[in-house]
């Protein structure tokens, strides 16, 4: 039987705090309709716990600059950007939106490009930051819009910040580029954007696409041509909680990094994955989440010599999810772990209460879940706990943890079948 491991590897002693965090209050103007699920409310209520919390003392950010013309037509054709630029609000959303835009999921609001081009211009100040050796890790929370498409917006995402920077990356110095993608929905874009590239390994761990929208990221989407191999797609169930979802990340992204040899890992770290985001179906708790970006930079410390970008994604929890998740984020980043047993400062709590009268703030940094997990002990190595409900949850993570593995470690010259590997 595998033995319980504890999902906190942050014990090391203190390094020096060589983390930029990225921010600029346009971010704020990336705002849909009133109505839609992405408010940016979560980026200031995210800023307003980090600094309530002293996370940020001391802590100088980085303002970006918006992404110009060249930046963007890495990854979107002219005709689109030129879209995006013309489009203006419809009175009704439209049934058949032409490149995305005016849609329920995209609806037009005014400035979409400037609001747009400063996101991506956030992630690719990140990007530079680390390539010109200015630092080794870099936060940019407005970012991570990882539905975006060459010619469309798609899933509340007009430009793709996370290709347009791997893209520049790619053409300064890097040849071996890790994507992480966490959030609950599928990493199409970026996938898309790197499908048949060698240079790029995209691991996206998802929420069913046969129970979620965008219906994309099945395990036999392996990449194509020269890239077959490094794409790679973990599908989980709904009801997934954080221990199978860890004993899932672990039994496929760190033996998949390694053998890629990465110079950077780049990580999409959407919250929607968590058990009161109204927009999907699995069931983290923000302790799971913590776990899982102290993972990723685990990942960028052993094998990218500690290069890190990080970016945001989906998140729905505007003020009980999102904010305590991403401010923990910025913490990881910053060699500032935040204990999810700390409590909420009350100047925090009082000043939600007064913006969002009918939310319910929480108290503390994390929700009480367990986040220690068992080790995926290769086929037919599922323990029963005799827990039904967990024994079917961790069963069905095993076998999507081997369809994954089988359909593209044998690619990255790795055993499926052998757990070491």
């Amino acid at each position: 039987m595998a033995s319980a491991v504890p999902s906190d590897p942050l014990n090391e002693p203190d390094e020096p705090r060589d983390a930029t965090v990225v921010w600029s209050d346009r971010f704020l103007e990336y705002t849909w309709t009133p109505q839609h699920p992405m408010q940016p409310a979560r980026l200031k209520f995210t800023m307003a716990l980090a600094e309530s919390l002293g996370l940020l003392d001391g802590v100088e950010t980085l303002r970006p600059a918006t992404a110009a013309m060249p930046d963007l037509l890495r990854v979107h054709t002219g005709d689109y950007i030129e879209a995006v630029r013309a489009a203006r609000p419809p009175a009704e959303p439209l049934a058949v939106a032409p490149y995305g835009l005016g849609s329920t999921d995209n609806p037009v609001f005014p400035r979409m490009h400037e609001a747009a081009s400063v996101i991506v211009g956030g992630t690719l100040a990140a990007a530079r930051a680390i390539a010109e050796g200015r630092t080794r890790r870099a936060v940019s929370i407005g970012g991570g819009m990882h539905h975006a498409m060459a010619a469309s917006a798609s899933g509340f995402c007009v430009y793709n910040d996370v290709a347009v920077a791997i893209s520049w990356l790619l053409d300064h110095g890097f040849d071996r580029i890790a994507y992480l993608d966490v959030d609950v929905h599928h990493g199409d874009g970026v996938q898309r954007a790197f499908y048949g590239d060698p240079r790029v390994l995209t691991v996206s761990m998802h929420q069913h696409p046969a129970a979620l929208w965008p219906n994309t990221g099945w395990p036999e989407e392996i990449g194509a041509g020269a890239g077959e191999g490094t794409a790679i797609n973990l599908p989980v169930m709904p009801g997934t909680r954080d221990a199978q979802w860890l004993r899932g990340f672990h039994a496929v992204a760190p033996s998949a990094v390694a053998a890629f040899r990465p110079q950077i890992v780049v990580s999409q770290c959407g919250v929607d994955t968590h058990r009161e985001d109204p927009l999907a179906d699995l069931e983290l708790t923000v302790d799971g989440q913590r776990a899982a970006f102290l993972a990723m930079r685990e990942l960028a410390d052993r094998y990218a010599e500690g290069r890190w970008l990080a970016v945001g994604g989906g998140g729905y929890g505007l003020v009980r999810v999102v904010p305590r998740a991403w401010t923990h984020l910025l913490g990881i980043a910053l060699d500032r772990p935040i204990s999810p047993q700390t409590p909420i400062p009350q100047d925090w709590i009082d000043r939600v209460k007064s913006e969002a009268p009918r939310s319910i703030p929480p108290t503390v940094m994390g929700d009480g879940g367990d986040t220690a997990y068992r080790r995926w002990g290769g086929p037919g190595g599922t323990e029963e706990t005799g827990d039904e409900r967990v024994d079917r949850a961790q069963r069905a993570t095993d076998m999507a943890v081997l369809a994954t593995r089988r359909a593209t470690f044998g690619l990255l010259g790795l055993d499926p079948e052998d757990p070491r590997d």
